[in-house]
């Protein structure tokens, strides 16, 4: 009879998922239709959600992720994005493909404000895209660089995909924060040197003009032929640029360091931090009503999510009743595969789900599943999370329901671009993000590194 209710609970959440159904309300339909399938008491049934919901969110833990959003929105909202872009144009204006390094730097560096890729995308796309085309880039490469490289903000702490992958697992979230660091960073720099190889061999991809230092237009000016002389190039401005900016890094960098060092839990610290960003935020002269947009936004994002979270966790829970999680175990060590095989059928599923639906909730559907296997093969569970939070992310960049690509349409002032143009310009940066995929894969100390320092 088990054997039947394991079938049961995995054809039908699997069939709402593809028929469109909400994730969380298809997880929790699921789970109250496994309890009462196993226990047959709708009073029982009734008891056991809301024990699970009251233990969910409780926790202390689940005030980390409207937090962080906080304290990200509240930095964005007052033009840091703005500012490490302007930023990362200065430090990398040496270098060929300059504008696409200062996309991924300033990426990288907005990545530890947000950890959220869409809003990396849909800023950067109202920022780069018109400096990129008004010096001539070609569309696609300019397009693929500003989606490809919004995916660090997933990766990079303080992320919240790692936040939601810690809350399933109970891992640290402090020590999977730090095992994102030196992936994030090692995939900025190949994505660096992507598009510095790129600007190279093909200095038509950047207008031709690979050997000449471009002077960069006021950020936001609308997208002409013209290139006009920025008031970034003087002393002064870079002065008040590198102030700006300071003052974001200093407040990103003494939050994570202080829930890195055991100072604070990550909840405390992303109280300080969103009232530290406010404060920012409030300096820079953003106003009450503002104050309030991004509160009620964050509301709306984050009320969901915790929803989520717990339909996740009452469904978890189902699935170890019925003795599935121990029956896919089970099955997959017997086929003989060896830990390396099953780990790439467990990122080949990342990927075709990647196709289908979004990244939060494949991790949702599939982590409590594969969590435990990884355990249970020898793999370092820091470093499966980033191998899987890498494999989720390159659904983000894949067709046809690539999210980072539909943002990146919306946000961009061109409105005739196809989405097929998005998606080929993004595909190197796929790569790029499967190599780093192996690369963990083969060398895991470069997650656990900084963790078990």
């Amino acid at each position: 009879m088990q054997s039947i209710d394991m079938i049961v609970i995995v054809v039908v959440v699997l069939a709402l998922v593809f028929a469109g159904v909400h994730i969380a309300v298809a997880l929790g339909i699921t789970a109250v239709l496994g309890i009462y399938l196993m226990l047959g008491d709708i009073e029982i049934v009734r008891t056991f959600v809301a024990n699970t919901a009251y233990e969910a969110l409780r926790d202390y833990v689940f005030a980390v992720i409207p937090l962080f959003m906080l304290m990200g929105d509240f930095l964005a909202k007052c033009g840091a994005a703005r500012d490490l872009y302007a930023l990362g144009h200065r430090l990398s204006r040496w270098l060929p493909g300059q504008l696409a390094v200062a996309t991924i730097l300033s990426n990288a560096l907005f990545a530890f404000v947000t950890g959220v890729s869409i809003a990396a995308a849909a800023a950067f796309s109202r920022i780069a895209y018109p400096e990129m085309i008004r010096h001539g880039y070609r569309r696609d490469f300019a397009l693929g660089c500003i989606a490809g490289s919004a995916c660090l903000g997933m990766l990079i702490p303080p992320s919240v995909l790692m936040i939601v992958w810690a809350v399933l697992t109970e891992l640290s979230i402090g020590k999977l924060f730090l095992a994102g660091v030196i992936p994030g960073l090692i995939t900025a720099g190949i994505m660096i040197l992507y598009v510095v190889g790129a600007a190279i061999l093909k200095p038509d991809l950047i207008g031709g003009r690979h050997d000449k230092r471009i002077a960069t237009a006021p950020l936001g000016a609308a997208v002409s032929p013209p290139v006009q002389s920025s008031h970034l190039h003087d002393e002064e401005s870079l002065g008040r640029l590198l102030y700006s900016t300071g003052l974001v890094v200093l407040l990103v960098a003494g939050v994570l360091g202080a829930i890195w060092l055991g100072v604070c839990t990550p909840t405390e610290g992303a109280g300080v931090g969103a009232v530290g960003a406010l404060v920012l935020a409030m300096i820079k002269g953003i106003n009450p009503r503002e104050v309030w947009q991004v509160i009620l936004e964050v509301g709306r994002t984050s009320g969901p999510l915790l929803l989520l979270l717990f339909c996740a966790q009452l469904y978890s829970r189902v699935l170890s009743m019925t003795g599935f999680t121990e029956a896919a175990k089970v099955f997959l060590l017997s086929t003989g595969a060896g830990p390396w095989g099953i780990l790439l059928v467990m990122v080949a599923i990342w990927f075709v789900l990647g196709c289908l639906i979004d990244s939060i909730s494949i991790m949702l559907l599939t982590v409590p599943i594969f969590a435990p296997i990884a355990a249970q093969l020898g793999f370092d569970p820091l470093a499966f999370a980033i191998i899987g939070i890498l494999a989720i992310e390159t659904g983000l960049l894949t067709p046809p329901f690539g999210l980072l690509a539909f943002t990146v349409k919306a946000a961009v002032p061109d409105r005739n671009i196809p989405l097929a143009e998005i998606f080929w310009g993004a595909f190197p940066y796929w790569i790029v993000l499967m190599l780093v995929v192996v690369t963990i894969a083969v060398m895991p100390q470069i997650a656990t590194f900084l963790p078990n320092l």
